[in-house]
């Protein structure tokens, strides 16, 4: 059986890993820039927000509670699940990209999320937090965004 999925879950599912965020491309060691900048550019700008997805789709794709999720995607819907993902993240952080999908409660109708599901990938983003060394503060900030979506996404028992 195929199911259909979407961006936003993958997003969601990565995001509500919730107890962290990502550090930018450049990983680095130093403490967290100054809350007057935007967490897009505290994360590193766009170029980390694409590295950070590629990582996470990677982990979320081959994990085995949520490889259902992309079963029969093709290239070319791969490629867009990755774009939507990188715009997603980048004007929730606050960055200069338009997030043109579809509001996350349409986009995951139908997917019947369930909690282990969510925390499944909220697992495997705090996996990539760790790879790209995000500093805790940014984590909460992320883990605040990100916690609103939730009740969109996880809708099974």
């Amino acid at each position: 059986m195929k199911i259909r999925f979407s961006i936003p879950a993958v997003f969601a599912l990565a995001i509500t890993v919730a107890a962290g965020s990502w550090g930018s491309a450049r990983a680095q060691a130093s403490p967290a820039p100054a809350p007057s900048m935007s967490l897009y550019t505290q994360l590193g700008g766009y170029d980390a927000l694409a590295a950070v997805t590629d990582d996470l789709i990677g982990r979320l794709a081959t994990n085995p509670k949520l490889t259902k999720f992309f079963v029969g995607l093709n290239d070319e819907r791969k490629a867009a699940l990755r774009q939507h993902f990188v715009d997603f993240l980048c004007a929730k952080t606050g960055g200069p990209c338009l997030y043109t999908g579809r509001d996350m409660k349409v986009a995951h109708a139908g997917l019947n999320i369930t909690e282990d599901e969510w925390n499944a990938g909220v697992a495997d983003f705090g996996k990539t937090e760790d790879k790209f060394n995000i500093p805790q503060p940014l984590r909460d900030q992320i883990a605040q965004l990100f916690a609103q979506i939730k009740p969109d996404i996880v809708t099974a028992p």
